[in-house]
């Protein structure tokens, strides 16, 4: 199942959303001119992190505006364009903004407890649209995503798209404990993130019928 668009409506601009992507768009192009240099200066590596925390401490959050090649950054960016608009209109501008970047971290955080040692540098904004998904899993359950399925496209509820994407990634997750998973995928990262969005958005939840 892939998706490609959802049925539900907004009616602000989404304009930290954009943001967001415009600078992914921005470091993409830095890392197709800099190459392996750029990549190995801002991306996060575990083992050189371990070694010096404060000097590679920047590489927490530049690594999550950057990509391993066109299909890594177009794939996040679409689910990012499907999910994050609705998502930052429900939290404000603001408050979304810094839920992305929390998540971001927690989940570069949750792949550093299982790979601390590899010389594999971690990238990718996955982590922090993973936590995307965990909200708008709590948030727009029954909403329907229009999702690709073969030559077919079906309306499916965002339940059963995203719950489906997080079983897998729990599952690959697991089979790949104390390493970067096989393809070069940072499975836990996913993890990590997804669960941060997850409860930040049960919380919320919480709080906005508390005050009601």
């Amino acid at each position: 199942m892939f998706p490609i668009g959802d049925h539900n409506l907004r009616r602000t601009i989404p304009w930290f959303t954009y943001m967001i992507m415009t600078i992914n768009a921005v470091f993409f192009f830095l890392e197709l001119r800099g190459g392996e240099e750029f990549i190995m200066k801002w991306a996060l590596i575990p083992s050189r992190l371990t070694e010096n925390p404060l000097n590679d401490f920047p590489t927490f959050f530049t690594s999550m505006f950057m990509h391993a090649g066109w299909l890594h950054i177009a794939g996040n960016m679409l689910y990012l364009w499907i999910f994050g608009d609705n998502i930052e209109e429900k939290f404000g501008h603001i408050k979304f903004l810094v839920f992305y970047i929390v998540c971001g971290l927690v989940a570069v955080m949750a792949q550093m407890m299982f790979s601390y040692n590899s010389d594999i540098p971690l990238l990718g904004a996955s982590g922090a649209i993973a936590g995307v998904l965990g909200a708008y899993i709590i948030l727009f359950p029954l909403v329907r995503v229009r999702v690709l399925i073969g030559c077919f496209i079906a309306p499916l509820p965002a339940v059963i798209v995203i719950g489906a994407w997080i079983l897998l990634q729990f599952f690959y997750g697991v089979g790949s404990l104390g390493s970067i998973a096989e393809g070069g995928v940072a499975y836990m990262a996913h993890v990590g993130g997804f669960i941060a969005g997850f409860i930040y958005a049960v919380f919320f939840r919480i709080r906005r019928r508390t005050k009601t």
